[in-house]
């Protein structure tokens, strides 16, 4: 595949879809929150500091305002009106209905809208039994202190909720965290007259001392002790008749039949609140399975990692003692457009401490000086070869083609290579069944802080994956900046594919199906150049993630194999399809979750819960850094990394899988280098190396 072929252009509109997603989950959390009192709260009753007027202070509980001022009126003598407040409640509401119904009583139900919207069955049933319907509010918000927009959506919603379930409307109501007409106090006064003007009947109750039997507004709660209290009151003979707050004034009903418009409406509200709760049921879940992802991770890089530096260090019986490897090597530099670095890879190779190899640089139909200045390197062991621009793989069995030994090299033509690095590289190779090496890259040019986020991943991120798929035998992918191959390996699966953008990934996965171990030589360290800038780590992840998914596709039936091929399918599927593209999705709402619950729940649990994440994170990390012999220092640009690189990474695999899942074929994003690969610019990792590194340059 050609590295400046353009195909056709990955797709834009899923950005779109993801935006409209997120903005889903926004909203779901800013009502679910304003219903619970996270957001916009106004759940706690004020203390009262001033009375209600006195023209309304007798006792009454039924409270109606008009142009003269407040009138108040009672239940007359022998009738009891029963109201229960809250609900519906799915335990208590039915009992409730059925101790009514056996003592041939009526009564009044003040519901949250919220409840009547998730139990429209309970809602039918009181009206069908000669039941009134109150509100109590949508969520038993104080009317006294909310918000103007909170108090308007207490009460619209609520309406809106029953003529969802029901069909009506209701003029009564009662005001939240209040009992007799006296509790109307301070704030609530207002709240209550504000709502009278909106058509309401203000209920309140009796004081509790007064005798039933001389006319009463009881006050119930939807619990059993509601339930012990208004079983008591029933069997009270002196009370002729227990009927509703309607039925006691001697007056039509307050509850009304509403327009067909407004039952659809309400009808929404419900079908919304019903997904609500069922998309914040699945977020819920998606943080859990994200959290547990994340911590897992984290515990098997620390464990496998472990398992791998025991392994290096001791001798298992029965293991065969190998010899070491000094055969011939050649080293494969496919390269375009990399005049920056070109001279410094080479020259990094010629000063390898291994015996005898030969280097063979392909040009690729470069457009600057790259071939050029790697034909004046004067030094009978480097070969170029120029060839028009065919893309890395074609650029990889060219070289391959002029291989002359059996142990082949590929190497980035932005990769420095330490003296020991391609002797320690083919070391595993002694064993007949190794058919490829993965070396240990690390970041040259690490002192910008993308940089340096960079590095931490390399180290954190690739080279314990590399130690885990050790142990584990299922090692995905020989990096292309630093890998050791079997000659006749690679002719047996013939050669390099460019059936993906991530050959070096495709590469890996053929040769463990086809019978060979690839494993890691950590010790084998080369220094790559990486993106400096947010659009160049863009479109290099981009390429690489969706290369990894063309990989896996391709080699989806190693799976259902038998063998090495099938061990290695099934381990390496489920560990990348969890950690390298579930966890990624999930991100985004795990985001925008931290957020939520740092603005408007508890700060302090989202702080304990981010840092203890971040705790995990930083010893594991310290740990990779100390195996890997990095200065810890760098851990201070960890806590920054969870801000902007995440969500880029994150954004990366998005794109990606859309991309896969839409059909569209990726162009091949080249890099533009600038040589700041080399190590010594940054810290020589020993003086006797940059002694010999600089003692073979010009």
């Amino acid at each position: 595949m050609s590295e400046r072929a353009g195909v056709r252009r990955p797709p834009r509109g899923h950005w779109l879809v993801l935006l409209l997603v997120l903005l889903v989950v926004a909203v779901t959390l800013l009502f679910e929150g304003w219903t619970t009192h996270q957001v916009d709260a106004a759940r706690t009753k004020p203390p009262c500091t001033r009375p209600i007027p006195r023209a309304a202070d007798d006792g009454k509980p039924l409270l109606r305002f008009g142009p003269k001022g407040v009138t108040t009126t009672n239940m007359p003598p022998g009738t009891v009106a029963l109201t229960f407040d809250g609900g519906p409640d799915p335990e208590w509401t039915p009992r409730l209905l059925d101790l009514l119904r056996r003592h041939h009583a009526r009564a009044t139900f003040f519901v949250y809208g919220k409840d009547a919207a998730e139990h429209p069955d309970l809602m039918r049933r009181i009206l069908y039994e000669g039941h009134e319907i109150g509100s109590y509010t949508y969520s038993g918000g104080d009317l006294g202190v909310a918000s103007p927009l909170r108090a308007r959506l207490e009460l619209s919603l609520t309406q809106s909720a029953l003529a969802g379930t029901t069909g009506v409307s209701t003029t009564l109501l009662r005001l939240p965290h209040t009992t007799a007409a006296d509790t109307l106090c301070g704030p609530q006064w207002p709240a209550a007259r504000r709502a009278a003007e909106q058509g309401y009947l203000v209920v309140a109750s009796d004081h509790k001392d007064r005798k039933p039997w001389r006319g009463q507004v009881t006050q119930h709660s939807q619990t059993d002790l509601g339930y012990h209290e208004a079983r008591d009151l029933l069997r009270d003979p002196r009370v002729e008749r227990f009927t509703t707050i309607s039925g006691g004034l001697g007056r039509p009903s307050f509850v009304d039949q509403v327009p067909v418009a407004q039952e659809v409406k309400g009808e929404g509200l419900i079908w919304a609140k019903r997904l609500g709760k069922a998309f914040l049921t699945v977020m819920v879940w998606t943080l859990t399975l994200a959290g547990v992802l994340g911590v897992l991770r984290m515990l098997l890089f620390a464990l496998f990692a472990r398992l791998h530096v025991r392994r290096l260090h001791r001798y298992r019986p029965g293991a065969p003692r190998l010899r070491e490897v000094r055969d011939p090597v050649t080293v494969l530099v496919p390269a375009y457009n990399e005049e920056a670095g070109i001279a410094s890879t080479v020259y990094s190779l010629l000063a390898s401490t291994h015996p005898h190899f030969q280097i063979i640089v392909v040009d690729d139909g470069s457009t600057d000086a790259t071939a050029d200045i790697a034909e004046d390197i004067d030094d009978p062991r480097v070969t170029v070869i120029r060839q028009p621009n065919g893309g890395k793989p074609s650029a990889l069995n060219t070289g391959l083609a002029h291989a002359r030994y059996d142990i082949v090299v590929m190497v980035d033509a932005d990769t420095i290579f330490e003296p020991e690095a391609l002797a320690r590289l083919v070391q595993p190779l002694a064993h007949p069944a190794v058919g490829a090496v993965s070396g240990n890259t690390k970041v040259g040019n690490r002192r910008h802080l993308l940089g340096t986020w960079q590095h931490l991943e390399y180290v954190l991120g690739f080279n314990l994956d590399r130690r885990m798929f050790e142990v584990l035998e299922c090692m995905p992918t020989v990096p292309g900046a630093i890998g050791a191959f079997r000659r006749d390996a690679l002719m047996g699966v013939g050669g390099v594919s460019d059936e993906t953008l991530a050959e070096d990934t495709d590469l890996t996965m053929a040769l463990w199906r086809a019978g060979w171990r690839v494993v890691y030589a950590e010790s084998a360290v080369a220094w790559t150049e990486v993106p400096t800038s947010l659009r160049q780590l863009w479109r290099q992840r981009y390429r690489w993630c969706y290369g990894t998914l063309q990989s896996m596709w391709k080699h989806r039936h190693a799976v259902t194999e038998i063998g090495p091929g099938g061990r290695f399918g099934r381990r390496v599927m489920v560990y990348v399809t969890l950690f390298q593209i579930v966890l990624p999705l999930c991100a985004p709402v795990v985001d925008l979750f931290a957020l939520f619950g740092a603005l408007f729940r508890d700060p302090v649990e989202a702080a304990l819960v981010w840092f203890g994440f971040l705790s995990v994170q930083l010893a594991t990390a310290a740990y990779a850094l100390r195996l890997d012999r990095e200065r810890l220092r760098v851990l201070w640009a960890l806590p920054l990394q969870q801000f902007v690189y995440r969500q880029l990474m994150y954004a990366v695999v998005i794109h990606s899988v859309t991309t896969a899942l839409l059909g569209t074929r990726l162009k091949w994003h080249s890099m533009k280098r600038a040589g700041t690969a080399d190590p010594y610019l940054l810290e020589p990792p020993a003086d006797e190396a940059r002694r010999s590194l600089e003692g073979s340059r010009p």
